[in-house]
C-alpha cells in the first residue's frame, strides 16, 4: 500500500513549543494573481487571436483541451514564472491556474499537460506561423484608440544562446556561442513589443533588414495609413539597402554609424575646438555636436551625420583617439539640431536594451530548445504574449505606485505570487486570499481597473 502520510518538517521549537510543517493544508494556491493575468487576457484577447490563426484537424466532439484554453494555460504559466512545458505537470491540477482558464477548481477537468503544449508547439506550419507573428503587429495597433501621429519603433538583436545543434542555430565569433540571433521591436516609449523574429546566430545583411522592415511597414500601413513611422537601431541596421528603401517608402530612420577617417576630416574644425577649449578650461570632459553630409561607397545618396564629440582629460595623451570619442548616427531627419538627434532623439534606444533584458530575463523568451525553427518562433511569439499581459498588469497600477515603473519580476512577486483557497460549492467559488498580503489594496484595486477596462 502507498505511504500517502503528508511530509513532516521539523522546524526549532518557538517559546518552548514544538513546531511541525506539513504539505496538508489542502487545496491552496499560491500563484493566485494568476486571476488578475485572466482579467488582463480577456480584456487583449491574446489567446484567441492565436488560436483563431493555427489548424485544429481535432473531432470538436472529443476535445479535452480546446486550443485556445493550451494557449492560455502556457501563457499564464510563463508569465507567473515557469517557462517550461514541463510544469504543466503539476500547474495542470492547480485550482488558481484552472479557474484563471475557465475551469471548475475542484470539480473540473485538470488543464493540458506537458505532451499536449508539446504537440501544439511543433503543430503550426510555416504559413501559420507567419500569421501569428503579424498577429503580434496586429495586437500592437490594437492597442491604441486611435492611429497616433508618430511612433518611434527600435530594432535590435539580442543574442540567444542555442541549447545543442538546433536548426538555423550558427556560431557567431563575437559571442563565442552557437547562438540564434532573434530580432526584437518596441515602441519604446510605451514599452509594448512589436513583433520577435527569430532568425540565425549572425548579424544580419542590408537586404534582410530591408526585407524585415518592407513586411513590418506594410502590416502597420494597414491599420495606419497616414502615421509618421521613424526606425531607430545601432550601426548594423544602417544598411544602404535599409535606409534606401526608408527613403523611398516615407518611412524615416536614424542608426547608428561606425564613422571613418573621412568623417572624422569633415568634423575635425569642430572636434579640435572643443578639445582645444577643454584644454584651455583644464575640465575633466566637454561635449558638443557637429553635422555634416556624406556619402560612403557602398551608399546610393548623400545622407546627415551627425557626430557627438566628447574631449576627455583622461584620453588626452592617447595618440590614437587624439583625446576625442567621436560617435557618429546617420538620420533622414531634416528637423531638429545635431545635438537634438543624438542625444533626444538616438540616445532614447538605450531603454530598448531594457526592454530586451526584461523580455528575456523576466519571461524567459531564450528557451528556445525545440528542433524545429518553426517551434521555436511559436515560442517567442507565446513568450511575447506573457509580456503583453504583465505589461497590462502593471499598466493598471495607479502612476503614484511604485510598481507602476517596476520590473516585471516585482510585478510577479507582488500581485502573482499571493497564497489562497479556492472553495467551490454548488452555487458559488470563494477565492481567500492571504489574509498578510502586503500589496492587498493594490491587488484589489487592479482587479477593478482591469475588469473596468476589459469587455
Amino acid at each position: 500500500m502507498p505511504d500517502d502520510t503528508p511530509l513532516s518538517v521539523p522546524y526549532p521549537a518557538v517559546v518552548r513549543k514544538k513546531v511541525t510543517a506539513a504539505f496538508d493544508g489542502g487545496r491552496l494556491s499560491c500563484d493566485s494573481g494568476v486571476m488578475l493575468l485572466s482579467l488582463a487576457e480577456r480584456r487583449r484577447g491574446i489567446a484567441k487571436t492565436l488560436a483563431a490563426l493555427i489548424a485544429d484537424p481535432r473531432d470538436p466532439a472529443h476535445v479535452t483541451h480546446t486550443l485556445e484554453g493550451v494557449l492560455q494555460a502556457r501563457i499564464f504559466a510563463i508569465a507567473c514564472g515557469y517557462p517550461d512545458g514541463n510544469d504543466l505537470n503539476w500547474l495542470r491540477s492547480d485550482p488558481a491556474f484552472k479557474l484563471a482558464c475557465g475551469r471548475l477548481p475542484e470539480t473540473g477537468a485538470d488543464l493540458c499537460s506537458q505532451p499536449t503544449i508539446s504537440r501544439w508547439e511543433n503543430a503550426p506550419t510555416l504559413r501559420e506561423i507567419i500569421r501569428l507573428t503579424y498577429a503580434l503587429i496586429d495586437i500592437w495597433c490594437g492597442s491604441y484608440k486611435a492611429p497616433p501621429g508618430s511612433v518611434v519603433l527600435d530594432i535590435d538583436d539580442t543574442l540567444d544562446v542555442a541549447h545543442g545543434r538546433q536548426e538555423m542555430a550558427e556560431w557567431n565569433a563575437h559571442y563565442d556561442e552557437r547562438c540564434f540571433l532573434p530580432i526584437h521591436i518596441y515602441h519604446t516609449a510605451t514599452g509594448r513589443p512589436v513583433a520577435m523574429i527569430l532568425r540565425p546566430g549572425k548579424t544580419p545583411s542590408g537586404v534582410e533588414v530591408r526585407r524585415w522592415l518592407r513586411r513590418l511597414i506594410k502590416r502597420i500601413r494597414q491599420h495606419w495609413p497616414v502615421t509618421r513611422i521613424t526606425i531607430r537601431g545601432d550601426g548594423h541596421y544602417g544598411r544602404d539597402e535599409a535606409m534606401s528603401w526608408c527613403e523611398d517608402n516615407g518611412v524615416d530612420y536614424i542608426f547608428g554609424f561606425g564613422g571613418n577617417a573621412v568623417l572624422d576630416r569633415l568634423v575635425e574644425v569642430e572636434a579640435d575646438d572643443i578639445r582645444t577649449r577643454r584644454a584651455e578650461g583644464k575640465l575633466a570632459i566637454l561635449r558638443g555636436y557637429a553635422e555634416t553630409r556624406y556619402a560612403a561607397k557602398s551608399w546610393t545618396r548623400e545622407r546627415r551625420v551627425a557626430a557627438r564629440i566628447e574631449a576627455k582629460e583622461s584620453d588626452e595623451d592617447d595618440m590614437l583617439r587624439r583625446g576625442l570619442d567621436v560617435r557618429y548616427v546617420v538620420t533622414s531627419l531634416n528637423s531638429g539640431s545635431a545635438e537634438h538627434i543624438y542625444a533626444a532623439v538616438y540616445c532614447a534606444r538605450g531603454q530598448a536594451e531594457n526592454l530586451i533584458k526584461q523580455h528575456k530575463a523576466q519571461t524567459t523568451s531564450d528557451r528556445t530548445s525545440c528542433r524545429s525553427p518553426l517551434a521555436n518562433q511559436f515560442r517567442l511569439i507565446l513568450h511575447t504574449a506573457a509580456y503583453w499581459l504583465l505589461l497590462d498588469v502593471r499598466d493598471h497600477v495607479p502612476s503614484w505606485h511604485p510598481l507602476r515603473q517596476s520590473e516585471f519580476s516585482s510585478i510577479r512577486l507582488h500581485l502573482l505570487k499571493v497564497a489562497g483557497r479556492i472553495v467551490e460549492t454548488a452555487s458559488r467559488i470563494r477565492v481567500a486570499l492571504a489574509s498578510c498580503c502586503r500589496e492587498a489594496e493594490l491587488f484589489g484595486l487592479v482587479a477593478f481597473r482591469l475588469q473596468q477596462s476589459g469587455p
